[in-house]
């Protein structure tokens, strides 16, 4: 088969409006010529392991030779790429994708989306993360207030200071903190725990919105993985066989 005939099949069956279901696609993918052996008896059976998606990555048979993969496992990568090539193209026509330029529209869009949204959780998660810091510190700068105003009142009193060094050193942490943050009035507990959990909140409903954007985005990425694959390999193959045609010249 070559490969525009494979480009064209591909093509056409996201074009049509009529309602197609796996058994069809295979069916459509044989009539150009695409190889799906029908199972035989064999010595090994070979399975993948299952993953929460609806189509795998397709198996690169040449590679697998090289490991020292036989015949069986072969014939097995060569039905399973079949099966999974009409998976994608299924899972395509269903998202209404009609073109390999919508395709790609739509891989962009989905990676856009997912790292907008990756990067909103990780300002929220950073945020997050200041206000609980900014919380220790206003806790540890009370906490040790009267120790530091007493150590400025001894002059800096160096054995005064080794008796309270911990307390010194908390008080004063708490300080450059503050300065870096350009604090002129330190907030309240109170306030920075409600803005806590108000983020928090948001940052929750947001990673069911991440699970199923990121879930969308592999998707169509392995969709336009196995597509292209597919057509690579096919494109290949049809060099092969001309160049040993060549030979027989």
């Amino acid at each position: 088969m070559s490969v525009l005939l494979c480009r064209v099949a591909i093509v056409q069956i996201l074009k049509e409006d009529s309602a197609i279901d796996f058994n069809e696609l295979l069916y459509k993918l044989e009539d150009v010529g695409y190889e799906n052996e029908k199972a035989e008896k064999q010595p090994k059976t070979y399975q993948r392991k299952k993953e929460d998606h609806e189509f795998d990555l397709l198996i690169d048979i040449q590679k697998k030779l090289v490991q020292g993969k036989g015949k069986y496992y072969v014939r097995f990568a060569k039905n399973f790429n079949t099966k999974q090539v009409a998976k994608a193209v299924l899972y395509l026509k269903q998202h209404d994708i009609r073109s390999y330029d919508d395709l790609e529209k739509n891989v962009k869009t989905a990676t856009e989306r997912f790292t907008k949204i990756s990067a909103c959780i990780k300002e929220k998660e950073k945020r997050l993360a200041e206000i609980q810091v900014l919380k220790k510190h206003i806790f540890n700068y009370f906490k040790t207030k009267d120790v530091y105003a007493d150590y400025c009142k001894c002059g800096y009193s160096k054995k005064f200071l080794e008796e309270h060094r911990q307390d010194i050193l908390l008080h004063k942490a708490a300080k450059n903190a503050f300065d870096e943050l350009h604090l002129k009035k330190l907030p309240k507990v109170k306030d920075l725990s409600a803005e806590y959990a108000e983020i928090l909140a948001e940052k929750k409903k947001l990673y069911g919105e991440y699970r199923q954007v990121k879930k969308d985005m592999q998707e169509i990425q392995r969709a336009k993985y196995d597509i292209d694959q597919f057509l690579k390999n096919d494109e290949e193959q049809n060099k092969e066989r001309t160049r040993k045609r060549g030979f027989t010249l």
